[in-house]
């Protein structure tokens, strides 16, 4: 029965790097799949999901005002049966756009595997997460490591001195110069100014 994973993370724990070894594992077994990607995010070039490790592969961009349903059967309706929809970057997803996923899964019967972050450098959810943990069948943690050695579960934003970043749009694209996972304790520190990190300190996955 098809089922909406959603994987979710603090940044650089190797959720696109699990999506592409999924998509990569479908295709060893002869399945397609559709990777969406969403159009802000520019990185790697639009519509190319990348991961920090090399991996890579062509999406299809959406924006906020797409109809993902309506694109996965367009896209079944042009190249056949899809084995599974992947999205990269889920957090960027609207409230509409994840009930879409629900009805890739619902009424398509093809399977969903949404990865993001949960919350952003404030510590609040973001719209397409707070939907996918309401919504979504399975949850799934994919962990990493704060600099002190404990699990990290938020998201700091620095500024190139490595101090917090506590003001401005939720959404600014950005890698390792940018953002920083830390524990939730830690968190709390650099956000009372009582310290700041190496934003180059990049966390490693947990096994």
């Amino acid at each position: 029965m098809a089922k909406l994973y959603f994987y979710y993370s603090a940044m650089n724990a190797g959720k696109t790097t699990t999506l592409l070894q999924s998509a990569h594992n479908y295709h060893e077994r002869g399945m397609r799949t559709l990777i969406l990607t969403p159009r802000l995010d520019t990185r790697a070039g639009e519509g190319v999901v990348a991961s920090r490790i090399g991996l890579q592969a062509r999406g299809t961009v959406f924006t906020r005002d797409d109809d993902l349903e309506r694109l996965a059967r367009e896209d079944v309706a042009a190249r056949g049966p899809l084995g599974c929809v992947l999205v990269d970057e889920a957090q960027f997803l609207s409230k509409a756009q994840v009930w879409q996923l629900t009805e890739i899964v619902d009424a398509l019967s093809v399977p969903v595997l949404a990865y993001g972050l949960r919350t952003d450098f404030r510590g609040e959810l973001f719209e397409g997460s707070q939907y996918l943990l309401a919504w979504a069948d399975n949850l799934v943690e994919i962990k990493t490591i704060c600099h002190t050695g404990r699990k990290a579960t938020m998201v700091v934003r620095v500024d190139e001195h490595g101090h917090a970043v506590t003001d401005g749009p939720q959404v600014e694209i950005g890698g390792n110069d940018r953002y920083v996972s830390v524990s939730r304790g830690e968190f709390k520190k650099i956000m009372a100014g009582e310290g700041h990190i190496d934003p180059m300190q990049a966390p490693l996955p947990l096994g």
